[in-house]
């Protein structure tokens, strides 16, 4: 997982996974603003995606765990 088209796809899959199987989930997954660059052309480098795509998957396995859901994939 180390180039970034890589990241990017699997955040696209992991995004569109959690808004097809758990769209009460997805709801919450809107950007903060506080979080928004407040320049023009941001820098988004692999370690930045990186970081999202973890929270993105704390985020799940938490909502699981809180819920008691298991996986849907399986």
């Amino acid at each position: 997982m180390g180039n970034r088209r890589q990241i990017l796809e699997e955040i696209n899959k992991l995004t569109y996974m959690i808004e097809t199987d758990y769209p009460e989930l997805y709801q919450f997954l809107d950007e903060n603003p506080m979080t928004i660059p407040s320049e023009v052309h941001p820098e988004v480098d692999t370690k930045a995606l990186k970081v999202y795509l973890e929270g993105l998957k704390q985020i799940l396995e938490h909502y699981k765990v809180t819920h008691k859901i298991n996986d849907k994939q399986s």
